[in-house]
């Protein structure tokens, strides 16, 4: 199909050639900032909390097991007091019964860590589901020109990579950062209760902590977010060459193409390798800080003890806490550098939710009844970018029942007259009537009722030949698509298939040539059966016979209906009603084959350099 594509009007070099002057493939932008990444948290809490009851589940049991943890070594201290070192003697009754105490409190944390875990992990799942189907639903309402100006594997990256980033990462972090913050406060309430001086060399690796955090997460996030961006990319280069594996080969270009996969790969490791690294620094350093600590707290501690007769237990109790305490802090400052992967994700997916969708219907549109396909144009302009014109002041009429061909150069704005019809882009100026009624008037979904479609890039879908066929019309019946088959001379080739009508295809497989998925695609344009048929280059990947033999079948398929015909081989567009020669957007000639060829203007000229002048 020839598409008038932004991309190609932005000039991006071809493959192999995509490496702007100071290296680098140009499909990188410049380094981004960071976005907000507390709107972007608050917007991921906002998803969680439709599961409110399921997270305050959650919560209440990672705050028993905060409590349990807080216990353990108040415990624990208690369990030293047992011994009185200077009569050497044992209170067994009261060992007993703080290890039967420590022990349940162990068995008891593991059932809730256990279980709070079960609850996390189904909310993270559904977190996963939720996302992945708002991206897809979003996905279906955006329109074209999004699709024109982005790699489709980046965009698949971001509904795949992305949203499984967001789930491993913040939805696990999400229970260890409020359980790390009440066994932070549990345990401080604990200390200052049992003595201030240790509690204040405990509080000592609060300020480095804060320190290191800042530090490292102010230069990791920045590399997350650069990774994310380069995976993507990544992807959308591993996407165009599967699907242009055979146009690689042909020209000889595999060397190119493992150049430039090489550049992308080397970028996303240079990325990732510094995100990993600054992210790296945060647990070595976080050891040292506590190690000082623990130290700092055995000296202290030893020191009011024999001095000042501190009891053993509780300098016992501090250690514990002295490493309780830091562990909650080490985990939060690890959640910093695996949230700021998360977030950079987010702020991929949530970019993909918030881009403007294709116009929504206005309020007082109609359904499109008993469609006759005549169809207006009255002085529409449009434009892809805004800037660049590309239709120009176009203006016809079709009267319902004939055959109009568009002709013209690649480029002239052929499709984009289909697209506007079809209304896959809005004019920017001008109307478009569809018997006598304003496109803009009509719901989408009941304007594109109007239309049989046949494109020069034919799509199947994963499944059978029948329910590819079946696709524009879902309730045809077996017989129904097989007599579109016939009408479109694909049911002799579909037969002889090994598993005829249910012979499994996809688009991404070449178990057809081109012109049998073009003979398919012709049958599920026969088998829609609307009022206003559209062939654009239908017939341009058959052979002559083929071609014929479908050029006959079209012939009763346009009886009736109003049809376009984009095409530039003469056989396909002679016998049209009107025939509008289109060039740099605007219509310069039009007429009929034979009115067209007695004026001798552009059409003539378009007929003999492809015929030669023996044409009639």
């Amino acid at each position: 199909m020839e598409r008038h594509n932004p991309r190609l009007e932005a000039k991006i070099p071809p493959i192999g050639m995509m490496r702007p002057p100071g290296g680098g493939p140009s499909r990188f932008a410049p380094g981004e900032k960071p976005k907000n990444a507390k709107n972007t948290m608050m917007r991921i809490i906002r998803i969680y909390m439709r599961w409110a009851r399921t997270i305050f589940l959650a919560m209440l049991l990672t705050a028993v097991s905060s409590l349990i943890s807080v216990a353990i070594p108040y415990f624990i201290g208690k369990t030293f007091n047992a011994f009185d070192t200077a009569a050497r003697t044992v209170d067994t009754k009261m060992l007993v019964r703080y290890l039967l105490v420590i022990a349940a409190l162990y068995t008891t944390n593991w059932i809730i860590l256990s279980l709070n875990g079960a609850v996390t992990l189904k909310v993270s799942q559904k977190l996963v589901y939720t996302l992945r189907k708002e991206v897809f639903d979003k996905m279906q309402k955006l329109p074209l020109g999004f699709y024109d100006t982005r790699s489709h594997g980046d965009t698949m990256s971001r509904i795949t990579n992305d949203v499984d980033n967001i789930s491993s990462t913040i939805a696990q972090t999400t229970t260890q950062l409020i359980s790390s913050i009440l066994t932070l406060a549990g345990s401080l309430a604990v200390m200052i209760r049992l003595n201030l001086i240790l509690t204040l060399v405990v509080l000592l690796c609060v300020p480095l902590v804060t320190v290191l955090t800042r530090v490292v997460a102010s230069r990791s996030r920045v590399h997350f977010s650069e990774q994310q961006r380069n995976l993507g990319s990544l992807n959308g280069v591993i996407e165009e060459n599967i699907l242009g594996l055979k146009m690689v080969k042909a020209f000889g270009r595999q060397q190119d193409v493992l150049e430039q996969f090489k550049e992308i790969n080397e970028k996303l490791n240079e990325s990732s390798t510094k995100a990993h690294i600054w992210a790296g620094y945060m647990m070595p350093l976080m050891n040292v800080i506590n190690n000082f600590i623990f130290t700092a707290t055995a000296i202290t501690g030893g020191i009011l003890s024999v001095g000042y007769g501190l009891s053993v237990g509780t300098v016992v109790s501090f250690l514990s806490y002295s490493k309780h305490f830091t562990q909650p802090l080490n985990a939060i400052a690890g959640m910093f550098n695996t949230i700021q992967s998360a977030l950079a994700g987010a702020e991929r997916v949530f970019e993909i939710l918030g881009s403007e969708e294709e116009p929504a219907d206005s309020e007082n549109a109609v359904d499109m009844s008993h469609p006759r396909g005549e169809v207006t144009f009255d002085n529409v302009c449009f434009s892809y970018d805004k800037i660049t014109p590309v239709l120009k002041n176009v203006s016809f009429n079709v009267k319902a029942g004939e055959t109009v061909a568009l002709v013209g150069e690649t480029g002239a704005g052929k499709t984009t007259i289909v697209n506007l019809l079809m209304r896959f882009y809005d004019a920017d100026s001008g109307r478009i009537l569809i018997d006598d009624k304003p496109i803009t008037a009509l719901k989408r979904n009941s304007l594109r009722k109007c239309f049989s479609v046949v494109l020069q890039d034919t799509c199947l879908f994963t499944g059978t030949i029948m329910d590819n066929i079946r696709y524009s019309k879902k309730d045809a019946t077996d017989e129904e698509v097989i007599v579109a088959a016939k009408i479109a001379r694909a049911h002799d080739f579909i037969r002889k298939l090994p598993k005829g009508y249910y012979t499994m295809v996809s688009g991404a497989t070449d178990n057809l040539s081109q012109g049998q998925r073009q003979l398919i695609a012709i049958a599920r344009a026969v088998l829609c059966d609307s009022p206003i048929l559209i062939l654009d280059e239908a017939t341009s990947s058959v052979d002559t016979k083929t071609e014929k033999e479908i050029q006959r079948a079209l012939v009763n398929l346009m009886k009736d209906r109003t049809s376009f015909l984009i095409a530039h081989r003469l056989s396909t567009i002679k016998d049209a009603d009107h025939i509008f020669v289109i060039s740099d957007g605007e219509i310069i000639e039009s007429g009929n084959h034979e009115s067209l060829m007695n004026r001798k203007g552009h059409y003539y000229e378009m007929v003999i350099s492809q015929m030669g002048k023996t044409v009639s």
